[in-house]
């Protein structure tokens, strides 16, 4: 009997130590496991949260520069539209006599798109241009088709057409981005 005893206090004073040793806490490899995974996901959420704030930030940028850009084309479009005639043309300045006969300049000058009118100060329509340039053409369209006549001299000018592309580094991380060309082709009215 005194075996049986021994026997059972035995398994108990085991089971008690086994307890003991789980209530302890982690192994050394367990924790180090632990801080492994714990660090995989850490460095994920951050890849993640990197890669989504680049994509959101180029995403906004290409919506400004779009936005700009409409407006830019719609000014331009409504002063030109009014103007009596052009007097003078390079591929990146044109000068029209404006519907109350002063002066109207829109330039394409380091980047930007630049209105001026003869006694008021310069107003920038458009930034972050890469390229900009004007083109002329006369009245009468070409036969077959809705393409006007191109012409080098600004007497006979009844359209211009405007193009420019746009760039933008959005933040120094982002890649840059690069909007589509607009164009459009504006018919002076009063003329």
């Amino acid at each position: 009997m005194m075996t049986s005893l021994n026997m059972t206090s035995l398994k108990t004073t085991a089971r008690a130590s086994r307890r003991k040793a789980s209530a302890q806490g982690f192994t050394i490899v367990e924790f180090l496991m632990a801080v492994a995974i714990a660090g995989v996901i850490l460095s994920q959420t951050c890849l993640l949260w990197l890669y989504s704030s680049r994509c959101f930030a180029g995403q906004m940028s290409y919506a400004d520069m779009d936005q700009k850009s409409q407006l830019a084309l719609d000014t331009l479009s409504q002063s030109i539209r009014q103007c009596r005639a052009l007097t003078n043309f390079t591929t990146t300045r044109v000068t029209f006599l404006d519907h109350d006969n002063k002066a109207l300049t829109f330039a394409f000058d380091r980047g930007m798109l630049v209105r001026t009118k003869s006694g008021s100060s310069p107003k920038i329509l458009l930034k972050d241009c890469t390229n900009g340039e004007f083109v002329m053409y006369q009245r009468t369209p070409i036969a077959g088709g809705f393409d006007y006549h191109p012409v080098t001299n600004s007497g006979l000018c009844k359209a211009i057409e405007v193009r420019w592309n746009g760039a933008r580094k959005p933040s120094p991380t982002s890649p840059t981005a690069s909007e589509s060309m607009q164009s459009a082709r504006i018919v002076m009215r009063v003329k």
